[in-house]
């Protein structure tokens, strides 16, 4: 099957068709995101050295919460 005879059969899908296709495709997407993550935060991954120096500087207590940063954010700025 080629992307052109998909790509119409897609027209002829319902609304409710086409809106699950497309979310089962961004579902795909993200599975494959998830899967690339995983792949470079593993030991000699491309991303490994970066995640090695961020729980480096967790252990030192040079880093805080994410939630800390977030608490500062939530009051208005004057």
């Amino acid at each position: 099957m080629t992307v052109e005879a998909i790509k119409e059969a897609i027209t002829e899908l319902s609304e409710d068709e086409r809106t699950s296709l497309a979310a089962w495709l961004v579902e795909m997407d993200y599975d494959e995101w998830d899967r690339e993550m995983v792949k470079d935060l593993a030991p000699g991954g491309r991303g490994r050295a970066f995640l090695d120096q961020v729980q480096h500087e967790i252990a030192e207590g040079k880093a805080r919460p994410i939630e800390e940063g977030f608490a500062g954010r939530r009051h208005p700025r004057t």
